[in-house]
Parts: C-alpha cells; structure tokens; sequence
C-alpha cells in the first residue's frame, strides 16, 4: 500500500506538471495510501520532509542556471534512490518523466521487480527554445525533435503502462510507435477551490492588479516563456487599436523582460499589465475578476490553467494547437484562432468584445466542461491503475 511518485518538479515548483504531482500525491494521501516524492533538491543538498501528508525526498542536485531557472538535476542520484526505495518499500512507482532522477529510478525499480507507471507531460516544443541556433535550421529542428522524442520512448517503453493528459497526447504517443498501453487521463481540477464567486468584488481584484474597472479584461496566467507565443496576443492587442480592451498576463519565466520591451514597443502602456506571480489561494479571485482568459500556447498537452479558468466559469480565448480544442469548442465556450496568427487572435478578441451579453452563458458552458476533469475522477482513475498493476493497493472512492 506504498506508492512512490518520482518527478523533476514539485512543491514548490509552479509549472503543470509540478502542480499535478502535488494534487496527485497529496489526494492519494488523503485517500489512504502511503505516499513518497522523489525529487531534486532545490536547496543542493538532500532532505527530508512531509507536506500535508506526503513524504518528500529532495535528492542532491545541482542548478541549470544560468541556462535554464529553477531547474535542478542530480549527477548520480542511483545509490540514493535505491537507500530511498529499500527505505520506502514501494508497491508502485509513478514516474513524471523521462529526465535524470527518473531514468535512475525506472532501473532501480526494475531491478526490484516493481511495476511502473509513467506520465507524459512533455513536448520537445518545451525545450527547443532554449537550445542556440540548432532549432531555428527546418533540418536541424526536425532532428532535435526526432532526438527529443526518442529519449521519451527509451524512458516510456520500459513502463507497464503510460498515461498521458488528454486523447491527443495519448494519440501522439501512439502515433511516435510507443508499444505499451497508453491511456488518457486528465491531470483533474479542484471543482470546489476553483469556482464562480458571484460575490466578489471584482473592482477591489482588479484594483489590486492595476487593472481597469470598467474594460474588458482578458487574462493569461502561467509561465513565461516561448512556447506559450504571448508575444501572439501582444501583437493582437497592438492590431485591435482599442482602448476599451486590457490584457493581463500573470506569471513569471524567461520571457519576462523581452515581452515588457514588446509591450513597450507597442506602445501598449495603460492597456497590458504584467502581474508578476500570483499566490495560489489568489487565483480564484483574480479569475473571477476578469472577462475572458487566455491562452495562446501551441504546446499544450491539456493546459490545467485553462481547466482552472474554465472551473470558474470564463469563456475561453485559445489558440487552435495541441490539446486545447478538447477542452474550447468554437462558439460554445470561447473562440479558437489560428496558432501564432495574431491578426486572427485580434479577429477573436473583437468578437468576443461585441458579444458580451453571451459570455456569461460561454463561462457557463465552460464550467459545465470542467466538471468531467473534477479531481476525484482522476484521483479514481489513478488508483484504479495502481490496483490493476498491484491487487494489494486500494480503489479511492
């Protein structure tokens, strides 16, 4: 009845795939099972904690930076994960990806006869950003892609059994030849924590934020950096020439400092503010504040933050990329434009600007759409997965 999750980010990593590791192991907990992170340390050295039930081994590791923040990579983690798992005794171990820590425990596992599950939150869009000059060659980009990809199958392929966030992630690793069964399960949503609040007060919110009272609001939140293309709404909202219309964008990344010179450069000065980051027990409030949320990424295997806006009933302004048609459908919760098409984004967002008597049934809609990605289906489905692999595990309710 022991289950140990190994994954490159956690708390208090603030990307999706750390965020859904967290409301993973934290539900199983809660549930009954006994649960242990693996995860490199963001302090270096090793430690030891539990967080609201939850053992978490941080795993001595070194930092990326300068050449890519807030990531931390162990040199040789084996004979620690192995003290970790004889300590921990697993049943089960759920890997998060095919990164370093994963790859020494998928061996240690193996040769302990544990049975495995792994998760897919990965595109090699999320990476080629950061690598010089290879990725902008059509030749060389589609080699690294190539690269990036088989270094997924050669982690995945060792696996009992893989889920993936949504059909089209599933049906993209199905496409790439991977043999083992894999199934799409949504990373899920705290329906009662992500909510309409038809109380709050949204002048007060948006005062907070420097925001507008009156203008429409349009909101991004999540991390900054290229594959999300917010430079597409920038230039969006540089073609829409209104000054009716803001534009929020909530989060921090690389791409900071270069989108603040683009605002600049706009002249977009009074209608696009940068929040900086926004603390969890905030987002509610400041998802309910606003009119209509906004993502523009082409590398989205599911997005939880667009799941999360949906939960608190806003229509939906989205690129037509990845998995985010699945969860937005064209006149019915929001609007799809073109990816990367910013006179298409501008098309939208003035569309959505002249029917704002229907935006409120859009959030509806919206809302309704969420409640199948509720939590507790996913914590279900999960444990249903372990106990297929392990009969010994429980079923959560």
């Amino acid at each position: 009845m022991r289950v140990v999750l190994v994954t490159q980010t956690y708390d208090p990593g603030v990307n999706g795939q750390g965020r859904f590791a967290v409301s993973l192991a934290e539900g199983l907990a809660r549930s009954g099972l006994a649960i242990s992170v693996i995860v490199p340390s963001e302090r270096g050295q090793a430690y030891q904690t539990v967080r609201n039930g939850v053992h978490v081994a941080a795993v001595a590791s070194i930092s990326l930076a300068p050449f890519y923040q807030n990531a931390f990579v162990p040199l040789f983690p084996g004979r620690e994960i192995a003290h970790l798992m004889d300590e921990f005794r697993p049943s089960l171990v759920h890997l998060q990806d095919h990164y370093p820590l994963c790859r020494a425990a998928l061996k240690i596992a193996r040769e302990r006869q544990i049975p495995l599950v792994g998760t897919n939150h990965f595109l090699p869009e999320n990476l080629l950003p950061y690598v010089p000059v290879l990725p902008h060659v059509p030749s060389g980009r589609q080699a690294l892609t190539r690269l990036l990809w088989q270094s997924v199958l050669d982690v995945f392929s060792k696996l009992d059994i893989v889920t993936t966030p949504s059909e089209t992630a599933a049906a993209c690793l199905r496409k790439l030849g991977l043999g083992v069964p894999v199934r799409a399960i949504s990373c899920g949503v705290d329906l009662g924590f992500f909510r309409p609040l038809p109380n709050v007060d949204r002048g007060q919110i948006r005062a907070r934020y420097n925001l507008h009272p009156e203008k429409l609001a349009f909101l991004y939140l999540g991390r900054l950096s290229p594959e999300k293309r917010l430079d597409t709404l920038l230039k969006a909202m540089h073609q829409l020439k209104r000054n009716d219309i803001q534009l929020a964008i909530a989060g921090q990344g690389p791409e900071t400092a270069r989108l603040k010179q683009l605002a600049r450069d706009f002249g977009l000065e009074g209608q696009v503010a940068f929040l900086g980051f926004v603390a969890e027990e905030d987002l509610p409030l400041l998802l309910n504040s606003v009119d209509v949320f906004s993502m523009p990424s082409e590398a989205e295997l599911l997005s939880l933050a667009t799941l999360e806006a949906m939960a608190t009933g806003r229509p939906i302004l989205a690129a037509r990329a990845g998995a985010l048609p699945e969860l937005v459908t064209d006149g019915e919760n929001g609007l799809l434009f073109s990816p990367g098409d910013a006179e298409d984004a501008a098309r939208k967002m003035n569309a959505l600007a002249a029917q704002t008597h229907q935006l409120a049934a859009m959030g509806e809609a919206s809302r309704r759409r969420a409640s199948a990605h509720r939590i507790e289906s996913t914590l279900h489905q999960y444990s249903e997965l372990y106990h297929e692999l392990d009969p010994g595990l429980p079923i959560a309710a």
